[in-house]
């Protein structure tokens, strides 16, 4: 089971190195718009981070001897699926404009179709949720709370960073602006 488990941490690493240059795409065919690149000095450690998390998995599932616990690992088999559905789900609303840093782009159109229909964020939502349910399928807890718990707080300067600049632009205020960030209202 450790086995199979490796091999995922090994596959989400690759698909997040595959994201980054269909993002790298996206940000150069943007740029070629007329679109600026916002500076953010997070987002290194947002990089960081996640790889740490997937690595800090790993180690702590082999030094630990971390168990795999059935009810748990399907419960965060599930959360993690969830999570890549709606990642996915994002990526392709988005498409052309998808990346993993924070571009000035509301000005090529607001995108309020998929998930957006309903929150402003849904990618940090299914990045939260994924993070946190990675590591808590092989019970590497102290990595999923650790992780978490920082991922959250990188995430609070970016978004303040990418609200700042998304919110400045009058059409995306206006169609976004009422939205929650990450949770739908339930009524």
């Amino acid at each position: 089971m450790t086995h199979a488990y490796l091999a995922l941490l090994a596959a989400v690493a690759i698909g997040r190195l595959l994201e980054l240059q269909v993002s790298r795409r996206n940000q150069r065919a943007l740029q070629e718009q007329g679109v600026s690149k916002i500076h953010e000095p997070h987002f290194r450690w947002m990089v960081l981070l996640h790889a740490g998390i997937l690595g800090g998995a790993a180690l702590e599932v082999l030094l630990l001897h971390r168990p795999v616990i059935p009810a748990l690992a399907i419960s965060m088999g599930a959360l993690f699926t969830f999570a890549n559905i709606l990642r996915w789900w994002v990526i392709r609303t988005l498409a052309g404009y998808w990346n993993v840093e924070v571009m000035a782009s509301a000005r090529m159109g607001v995108v309020t179709s998929g998930p957006y229909r309903w929150v402003r964020h849904p990618n940090y939502v299914a990045v939260v949720a994924e993070l946190f349910a990675l590591p808590m399928m092989h019970t590497a807890w102290i990595t999923a709370l650790v992780g978490t718990a920082a991922h959250l707080e990188i995430l609070r300067r970016r978004v303040s960073v990418e609200d700042g600049v998304l919110m400045s632009n009058p059409a995306y205020r206006a169609s976004m602006g009422t939205k929650p960030r990450f949770l739908p209202k339930l009524f």
